[in-house]
């Protein structure tokens, strides 16, 4: 015996099946778009602008830069634990690429500009990766800076007299080699997975 197909219902079953074939081509499904392992932030209307000196009092924006893909930390070079362990995974990252670890640049901004000093900084990037680049700045500056990045510092009082420690934002943007903002790495994400989301950057056609 026949089976008679309601129209609406085949009409219906047709919308959906060329809705279900058009998916491949929407951003972010079907692999038109690269599946990050970071929180992809591209087109976010902050963390697009940075001026500040760097250790030798050089003004730097993200223009010099351009051409490589961009790490930018904010912390401090008295941090006990956080910022040294996010420097030294960066460091690791940039060598595992190989070759391509030319390719990619890191950049430290400082949150504590009174014991930063530029000879402080500078010893401090040559710890980790002498061609990383350490910005800082009058405390305006970087006020204005981490409000531009919705990074958040405080300064908290230490146990003796004077001392202080500098509570701040635990992660690192980063920028692809035309100076767009893309990802936000979390503190803790991992060597493996920064590594996974800088290939795919590095992989981009720059034009």
């Amino acid at each position: 015996m026949a089976v008679r197909v309601n129209p609406q219902r085949r009409r219906l079953a047709a919308a959906a099946a060329l809705l279900l074939a058009g998916c491949d081509k929407l951003p972010g499904v079907g692999g038109s778009r690269p599946a990050f392992k970071a929180t992809d932030i591209t087109g976010a209307e902050y963390a697009r602008t940075l001026s500040l000196p760097d250790a030798d009092g050089r003004m730097r924006t993200l223009a010099d830069f351009k051409g490589k893909v961009t790490l930018v930390f904010f912390g401090y070079t008295q941090c006990p634990d956080v910022c040294p362990s996010t420097l030294s995974e960066l460091a690791a990252v940039k060598r595992a690429l190989g070759p391509d670890g030319d390719r990619l640049q890191g950049v430290f901004v400082s949150v504590d500009p009174p014991r930063d000093t530029p000879q402080v900084l500078r010893e401090y990037m040559r710890s980790f990766d002498p061609s990383f680049v350490a910005l800082t700045g009058s405390p305006e500056q970087i006020k204005q800076t981490a409000k531009e990045f919705k990074v958040f510092y405080a300064v908290s009082p230490g146990r003796t007299e004077g001392s202080y420690t500098v509570d701040h934002t635990a992660g690192t943007y980063v920028f692809d080699a035309q100076g767009r903002v893309r990802l936000f790495v979390r503190y803790g994400a991992g060597q493996e997975a920064l590594l996974h989301d800088l290939k795919l950057l590095l992989a981009e056609d720059p034009a």
